[in-house]
């Protein structure tokens, strides 16, 4: 039988969307791509904007058109929150919700070989409550594979933060994460099969430690030591989360890339207590100062920082967008922003309050943070222009070129070149 993937959203899908892969081709399913039509579709979904849930009930349409005898399998934030939505969509033969994770081959394989999923007769409505409850139970450990260079690593789930615009916390439930020890025996195995480089990825990264006394420190440091893994990048961290301990640690000569991802989401003091954030806009500049002061040296490359921003939080006004248009152009100064428009999600604090902001104008925010991103970037490629740094080289690319990134995340090309796939190699920027 053959069957095909499709995943939306973030890294941490990805990973376990590869998890899953790994299950049932050992059941002796074969991968294909999903538009050459399949007999199982996994479809996994995210729930962080309307967008991505429109879009998850697309693309089960367009599988469904494709191979109408298909079995159709849905997981991931969207299947938790919108479960008897999705089970009622035509050609749609089981949901897994959160805390369902582990049985998604067992369950489908079970299907396939004409028996009862244990889930369709365990499933019950439950509370919002009871349902967090029940999510915050399970944890499953996930990497990817398929990528010759690169593997997502899951090291943390969940979030305690209930942050006022965000369905995350109902959708994954509380905070919690896998013990290093089997954080540092899957690692072992992506180095096993040659992938030089690993993003560590989670819900709320910095936040690790919170079922096993362990600390992200600690994690940090027993990675560093797995022979063969010979990059590390932290897919995203909380401001409040990055400690001075931990950029000392990083500068002092490991294996952590000078690559930062970290949420601000508004430069506004006043919209950022209004939503929940633990931070303010005076830790989030004393934190990335702290982090350029001790890894920015003469002749070595920038730290590069990716900045989340949310355009058109309800209660942000002109002059609160301006704030948070200015904090970036003018006192963190990003090498890129991930911009996103606010979307109002039911069951949230933010989707009630007052100062909904009219769709037109975030979409006005949204390219105006476009376009600075576009210069911001511009101008940290300039800064780096002439320095050395290390490429791991990925992929072959259109034209004949293949393309890998540097220590700070600067896309490089070079002409395609089998041999050098999966390599490192300096070069001048």
């Amino acid at each position: 039988m053959k069957i095909a993937f499709l995943t939306l959203g973030c890294k941490l899908n990805y990973a376990e969307t590869s998890t899953y892969e790994r299950g049932f081709n050992a059941e002796g399913l074969e991968t294909v791509p999903w538009d050459e039509g399949a007999d199982v579709y996994l479809v996994n979904t995210c729930s962080v904007t309307e967008r991505a849930d429109k879009k998850a009930r697309n693309l089960i349409r367009k599988a469904h058109r494709l191979s109408p005898d298909a079995k159709i399998i849905v997981t991931g934030c969207y299947a938790e929150l919108q479960r008897d939505l999705l089970k009622s969509m035509e050609g749609v033969s089981l949901v897994f919700g959160a805390k369902e994770k582990g049985k998604v081959v067992p369950d489908t394989m079970a299907l396939l070989r004409g028996g009862t999923p244990s889930s369709d007769e365990s499933y019950k409505a439950r509370s919002m409550a009871e349902e967090y409850r029940e999510i915050s139970s399970e944890t499953m450990p996930a990497y990817s594979t398929g990528e010759r260079t690169r593997s997502f690593l899951k090291v943390q789930d969940g979030c305690d933060n209930f942050c006022a615009y965000c369905t995350v916390p109902f959708a994954r439930g509380r905070s919690r994460n896998i013990p290093i020890s089997s954080i540092v025996a899957q690692a072992g195995e992506i180095a096993a099969a040659g992938v030089k480089e690993i993003v560590l990825t989670g819900v709320n990264t910095g936040d690790f430690g919170r079922t096993t006394g362990e600390s992200f420190l600690s994690l940090l440091q027993a990675l560093d030591k797995v022979e063969g893994i010979e990059r590390y990048r932290i897919s995203s961290i909380e401001p409040n989360l990055i400690t001075p301990e931990i950029v000392d640690w990083i500068a002092s000569g490991t294996k952590i890339q000078p690559h930062f991802h970290i949420p601000l989401q508004s430069g506004s003091d006043a919209l950022l207590s209004s939503m929940g954030r633990r931070y303010d806009t005076t830790l989030f500049a004393d934190r990335t100062d702290y982090i350029r002061s001790v890894m920015d040296r003469p002749g070595e490359p920038r730290v590069f920082f990716g900045i989340d921003v949310i355009a058109g939080l309800p209660g942000e006004t002109e002059e609160l967008f301006l704030q948070t248009y200015n904090f970036l152009k003018d006192r963190i100064r990003p090498a890129f922003i991930h911009v996103f428009p606010y979307s109002r999600r039911p069951g949230t604090k933010a989707y009630s309050m007052k100062g909904q902001v009219r769709e037109g104008i975030k979409t006005e925010r949204v390219a105006a943070l476009e376009e600075l991103c576009e210069k911001l970037h511009g101008d940290f490629v300039a800064a780096n222009k002439g320095l050395r740094s290390k490429v791991l080289w990925e992929s072959d690319i259109k034209d004949g070129m293949m393309g890998g990134y540097t220590s700070n995340y600067i896309r490089k090309e070079a002409p395609w070149d089998r041999s050098r796939v999966g390599t490192i190699e300096e070069i001048e920027i």
